[in-house]
């Protein structure tokens, strides 16, 4: 990796932080666009398993998604450069905020800028929501897997994590499975 591709996943993804409302879920159509269309870094179905990848680990979603990125461009010091890339915008605004907060918290048209910021941040998480779905191939036949996910954390409290280990496990047998039906 030349100092040039360096630099540029660096400001590719301190432009994503930049420029993304709602955090790292939201931040995935716009990461689809810089790293899969227009840096052609990964192709759509490697993005798909980096996605899948980054909810699945610890930590912040558009923070893993980058390293996983910068580490497939040049392992570890590509993973830093775009790590800080996607982090220090975050780090700057909120520290700019906690500066100034206290001049502007009773301020009616930053609270009216928030109350509208909030539907354009479900619909930057909605997006790539159906977008995975869709790349996912997702069918009659498995669209009930997200469902019963998503009722079992809402409606019973079920931990995300529970759901995560069981989908692996599911996900190991099934192929194993169709392995057995083929060699058969």
């Amino acid at each position: 990796m030349t100092n040039k591709l360096y630099w540029e996943s660096f400001r590719t993804f301190f432009k994503i932080g930049m420029f993304t409302l709602g955090g790292g879920y939201a931040m995935i159509p716009i990461i689809e666009e810089e790293v899969v269309n227009r840096h052609k870094w990964v192709n759509k179905e490697e993005m798909l398993d980096l996605i899948a990848i980054a909810q699945s680990c610890p930590g912040v979603f558009a923070i893993n998604i980058s390293i996983f990125i910068g580490y497939k461009l040049n392992k570890v010091r590509g993973a830093v450069a775009t790590a800080l890339g996607t982090a220090l915008p975050s780090f700057l605004i909120i520290l700019a905020i906690a500066m100034f907060f206290h001049q502007a918290e009773d301020n009616r048209v930053i609270a009216a800028m928030f109350r509208g910021i909030r539907p354009a941040v479900v619909a930057l998480i909605a997006v790539p929501t159906f977008n995975m779905a869709k790349s996912a191939r997702l069918n009659w036949f498995t669209a009930w897997i997200p469902i019963v996910s998503a009722l079992l954390i809402w409606l019973m409290g079920v931990s995300p994590i529970w759901i995560i280990i069981a989908a692996g496990i599911g996900g190991f047998l099934w192929g194993k499975l169709r392995e057995l039906r083929v060699e058969s």
